[in-house]
C-alpha cells in the first residue's frame, strides 16, 4: 500500500510473463517460395520467431525445419519486403488467444487477431493454440441428440451431441446458406465458424446474409481468405478449436462449423 491507493502487482506478474526475456537473434540469409532460411536463432521445431523486415514490420514465422546451421522458416504472414541481414528474433512466449465471453460477435483472423474494427479482443483467459487432443477414454459417448432447426436434417439424419458430420456437395448449391440456417436455428449456445480459403466478398456475404445479425451475436467468426499464406490458412483452424474448446470448457454447447475442409487440406499441401 503506498498512500491511499494499492498496487496491483498482479498486473505486473501477468505482463512479466509475456516478456522476451532472452533475446536470441538471427538473420536472414535466403528466400525461397514459401520459406525463409536463417542463421538462427538456436529453437527448436514448431517454436516461433519474429522477422524484423527493413520497412518496420515485424512478421511471425513457424521453424518447420533444418538445413545444415540454418533453419527453415515459414512466415505466418506476407512477407513482402524482406531483405537478406533482416534480423530473426526468437519467441519464449507460447501462441495464446485472449479469450472472454465478449469474442461472441467478433470475427478474427488465422492468428486470432480482430479483424472487425471493434478493437481488441477483451479478456484474462489466455488459451495456447497447440493444445493437445483429450485421450479417446476420456471422451463423452455420443447419446444425446443435438437439434439443428433443420426439419428434413432433424428427422432422417438426426445428429449426436459430440458428432462429425460432412456435407459434399459441388459449388454454388448452397452449402453456406445451410450452415448459416444452422448456426441461426440449432440450440446450440454458441456457433464458431471457420471459414478457410474463401475469397474476400464471399466472407462479407456469410456473415451479413447467411449468418446476419442475430446469428453473429451468439457466433464467433475465424477467417483466413483464399490471399492469406497457407500455414495461416491452416492455423486458422486450430484458432477455431481452441475457441470451441474454450466455451465447451465453460460448459456450454458449442456448434463448431469449417468451410471448407478441402480448402484448408489443400493448405496443407502447400505447405
Amino acid at each position: 500500500k503506498i498512500g491511499n491507493s494499492f498496487i496491483d502487482f498482479e498486473k505486473f506478474h501477468s505482463a512479466l510473463r509475456d516478456v522476451n526475456l532472452l533475446d536470441c537473434q538471427g538473420f536472414v540469409v535466403r528466400v525461397s517460395g514459401l520459406t525463409v532460411e536463417s542463421t538462427g536463432p538456436a529453437i527448436g521445431l514448431g517454436e516461433l520467431c519474429g522477422i524484423q523486415i527493413r520497412d518496420g514490420r515485424r512478421v511471425l514465422a513457424e521453424v518447420v525445419g533444418f538445413q545444415d546451421d540454418h533453419l527453415i522458416l515459414l512466415p505466418l504472414e506476407h512477407i513482402d519486403g524482406i531483405s537478406p541481414g533482416d534480423t530473426v528474433t526468437a519467441r519464449t512466449t507460447v501462441r495464446h488467444i485472449t479469450l472472454s465471453e465478449g469474442i461472441l460477435g467478433r470475427v478474427v483472423n488465422g492468428l486470432g487477431e480482430p479483424i472487425d474494427n471493434k478493437g481488441p479482443l477483451a479478456g484474462t483467459d489466455k488459451k495456447a493454440l497447440d493444445a493437445s487432443s483429450p485421450p479417446p477414454l476420456s471422451r463423452e459417448k455420443i447419446t444425446r441428440p443435438l437439434v439443428l432447426g433443420i426439419r428434413s436434417i432433424d428427422s432422417i439424419l438426426t445428429c449426436g451431441k459430440g458428432q462429425r458430420i460432412g456435407i459434399f456437395s459441388g459449388s454454388g448449391v448452397g452449402k453456406s446458406v445451410l450452415l448459416g440456417d444452422i448456426a441461426n436455428s440449432s440450440e446450440a449456445s454458441v456457433n464458431v465458424v471457420a471459414l478457410i480459403g474463401e475469397r474476400g466478398r464471399e466472407v462479407r456475404e456469410f456473415i451479413e446474409g447467411d449468418l446476419g445479425a442475430e446469428g453473429l451475436l451468439r457466433s464467433v467468426v475465424v477467417v483466413a481468405t483464399s490471399d492469406s499464406p497457407p500455414i495461416q490458412r491452416v492455423k486458422a483452424a486450430f484458432v477455431a478449436v481452441t475457441i470451441a474448446e474454450y466455451f465447451r470448457d465453460k460448459g456450454k454447447d458449442v456448434l463448431f462449423m469449417m468451410d471448407s475442409l478441402t480448402r484448408f487440406a489443400q493448405a496443407q499441401r502447400e505447405i
